[in-house]
């Protein structure tokens, strides 16, 4: 269903009554197309504090003193300065902010230039894990957490801010440190993460392949690996028959990758249009049957490099008004059936070192819901089982685990939802309207990559900085 109220709020009449009245007004987003891949403007790089990626201590590092990381950005194809009057980015190094005194200059690098930053912008804040044998190094790292959902919040205009923690073990030095972040900078400064704000992101120790499998960071900067880094790799997506699922295998095929389409046979007409039309299998397949993992095992002999568990439903109702069916039956298809497959599917070594699980979650699975005991226990639950799960297999199998965590996303079962209901929803978040499958897709394909072996264990939300949940 279309968001009207977006629509007309574009207008001069619907501008007009928005500012007189302070109503929201939705800034059209910058979302990846080949027509237009990448954000537009240069990219301000800053340090506060004294950089553990190469940087320089003061409130604008240069960028040939950037090292390592002045070199990775470089790669992302915006224009690194030390200055620029509107910015596209913003990246401000402060892993070696370690005191309050140092933390002053977070606010001195970046005070002068958010209202500067373009429509659409990324701000970008690199901080450092917080360290349990200095509490004075914890408590501000802790800061800025604060501080970056609380600027998410102010920036307006479509814009998004970050923070990215690099973890010490993410390799010896700068250089491996920048390296192992390098995908996860390219998602959050691309316009792929376009409705991805307010969110604190871990890169640690892990296997991290450039794209087409190259070991020479000098050649990680190849445009066409990153345009295509799941050349060669195969995906399933499980619930790919319309909706995210569907827009997910869309985005992993047009990352190059071979895609598996499951869904319930009842489906089976429409899957078969999306795999056919992406080139792609389809996997007429019941996700809760006992015997599903091994069928699916069966149905991929060569194994299997990324999993998407994306299936789910709801069957919404008050906890007093909810049969037991009704409970049992969102817990099967949304936790019991991920947690038999993924066991089943590591055991068989169908997932091949290098791989990837991502599970769906939802910001009601962190924030709870009237009307979903059921669903936000199911998704809760994907966020217990990504951080018990993830450091486990990795060790024992090379692979990673992750998961999104929608918000409010513009799908047929969004559009059935109650108007004020709905409303709320599209409004409650610090961009002021509905994601699309698309957002959801593109944070799957970032967690996917090659190049994101030092994401492991994170919860990402894809909501617009829901102002519900942290």
């Amino acid at each position: 269903m279309a968001d009207r109220y977006l629509q007309f709020s574009r207008t001069a009449p619907g501008r007009f009554l928005a500012r007189r009245l302070g109503l929201p007004q939705p800034a059209e987003l910058h979302r990846w197309s080949a027509e237009r891949p990448a954000l537009e403007g240069p990219l301000l790089h800053l340090t506060a504090g004294v950089s553990r990626l190469g940087g320089s201590a003061g409130s604008a590092g240069s960028v040939g003193s950037a090292g390592s990381l002045g070199e990775v950005l470089a790669r992302t194809g915006l224009e690194v300065r030390a200055a620029a009057d509107r910015p596209a980015a913003v990246v401000l190094d402060a892993t070696g902010v370690a005191d309050v005194e140092a933390l002053a200059e977070v606010h001195a690098a970046l005070h002068p230039v958010v209202r500067s930053v373009a429509d659409s912008g990324r701000v970008v804040v690199l901080g450092a894990p917080l360290d349990p044998a200095d509490h004075h190094q914890a408590a501000v790292q802790q800061g800025l957490e604060g501080f970056v959902r609380s600027l998410g919040k102010e920036m307006g205009r479509g814009r998004t801010v970050s923070l990215v923690r690099i973890a010490s073990d993410a390799g010896a030095g700068g250089g491996a440190a920048a390296a192992a972040a390098e995908s996860t900078l390219r998602f959050l400064l691309s316009p792929k993460s376009a409705f991805v704000s307010g969110q604190v992101i871990e890169v640690g120790g892990g296997e991290v392949s450039a794209p087409e499998d190259s070991e020479r960071p000098e050649d990680w900067g190849r445009p066409e690996d990153w345009e295509r880094p799941l050349a060669g790799r195969t995906a399933l997506v499980t619930g790919a028959a319309r909706g995210i699922g569907e827009a997910v295998a869309e985005t992993l095929a047009r990352d190059g990758a071979r895609v598996v389409c499951l869904d319930v046979p009842a489906a089976q007409s429409d899957l078969v249009k999306v795999a056919d039309r992406l080139g792609g299998s389809a996997l007429p397949l019941d996700i809760t049957a006992d015997d599903a993992g091994e069928r699916i095992a069966a149905a991929l002999p060569d194994g299997l490099d990324v999993l998407v568990h994306n299936a789910g439903i709801t069957r919404d109702r008050k906890l007093a008004n909810m049969p037991a069916e009704q409970w049992s039956s969102v817990l099967d298809v949304n936790l019991a059936s991920v947690l038999r497959t993924t066991d089943s599917l590591l055991k068989a070594g169908t997932l091949r070192t290098g791989g990837r699980i991502v599970a769906t979650a939802s910001i009601a699975g962190l924030a709870g819901n009237v009307g979903q005991t059921n669903y936000a226990a199911s998704k809760a639950g994907i966020v217990g089982l990504v951080r018990a799960l993830a450091p486990r297999a990795a060790a024992e199998h090379g692979v990673t685990v992750n998961a999104v965590a929608p918000g409010f996303i513009e799908t047929r079962m969004t559009a059935a939802v109650p108007l004020f209901i709905r409303e709320a929803g599209r409004r409650m978040n610090s961009l002021a309207q509905g994601g699309l499958p698309v957002d959801v897709a593109e944070t799957t394909a970032w967690f996917a990559n090659p190049g994101s072996g030092g994401v492991n264990g994170q919860v990402v939300r894809v909501c617009g900085q829901s102002l519900l949940g942290a």
